[in-house]
């Protein structure tokens, strides 16, 4: 198998990753805070750690990584039925796993892939204990159908904090400066807090959290990259300062400044790192 096609099968993984990430945060987000959410948020945070494994992979084939959002099993009235279609979506990526690591030749690669299979064994397992576990416990979809300004402010702010989380990963994967490389990875975990924080908070106001993005900027000339996220993060500073002003909601006002406050640390951090490209 030439690398071309090793790109393509690694790709078609990483996608999968995605789409397992933002199914699994969504039902988290939706059942509220406790045990089984943080164990659900867990699992997510493992197909993360798959996702970034997987990129690096591509890089280093000289592929480029998909931010595609592949499969997902969204469907379902009750929470049991969230936690069947999880069991689903793993055995899926278990099927998957186990065809690719018989195809490719490449034992740095299988042996990869063979620690992320093992990895979704045991999240099927798991998956399939909640499904007991939800029925028992008789656990509902605490998500509302709030709609007004609010609500749309904060599903703009998760949509922004999404956006750049794929952004941020993919730059810190292209670029060839370290610096530039650890700080990306540093700002999306960052991002990744927020948009938990923004899903939280809507959930508890009665909302549902819409986990979608916008245009993600492709760039892959680090001084453009860093230009291009100084932007975007000026731009947010100030859409949450104006929130926080907007709002009477002491808790609200105290997020929305607190995001502002990390986005405008962000735009000091790659401002630094712009200076250091350019001069």
């Amino acid at each position: 198998m030439d690398k071309k096609e090793m790109i393509e099968i690694l790709n078609k993984d990483l996608e999968d990753e995605h789409g397992a990430i933002i199914q699994y945060l969504s039902h988290a987000y939706a059942i509220g805070e406790g045990e089984l959410a943080c164990e659900i948020e867990a699992i997510a945070r493992e197909e993360m750690r798959h996702l970034d494994w997987l990129a690096e992979i591509i890089v280093d084939l000289g592929g480029t990584p998909s931010l595609k959002r592949g499969t997902m099993r969204t469907g379902g009235a009750q929470v049991t039925d969230w936690m069947k279609n999880n069991v689903l979506l793993e055995e899926g990526a278990i099927e998957g796993y186990t065809a690719h690591i018989k195809a490719i030749d490449d034992p740095k690669i299988k042996r990869l892939l063979q620690r992320i299979l093992s990895d979704e064994q045991s999240h099927r397992g798991d998956f399939e204990h909640f499904v007991e576990k939800v029925a028992r416990e008789k656990m509902k979809d605490i998500r509302g159908s709030r709609s007004d300004k609010l609500v749309q402010t904060l599903n703009w702010g998760i949509e922004h904090e999404y956006t750049v989380i794929l952004q941020y990963i993919f730059q810190a994967y292209m670029t060839s400066n370290p610096e530039a490389q650890k700080e990306l990875h540093d700002q999306a975990i960052n991002e990744m807090q927020h948009l938990g924080w923004l899903a939280e908070k809507l959930v508890g106001i009665s909302g549902n959290p819409r986990i979608e993005h916008t245009r993600v900027d492709q760039t892959t000339d680090t001084a453009d990259m860093m230009r291009s996220d100084i932007a975007i993060e000026k731009e947010v500073a100030e859409a949450y300062d104006k929130a926080a002003n907007e709002t009477d909601d002491p808790g609200l006002k105290e997020l929305f400044l607190r995001l502002r406050d990390h986005e405008l640390y962000h735009v000091e951090v790659f401002g630094d790192i712009l200076k250091a490209e350019e001069g």
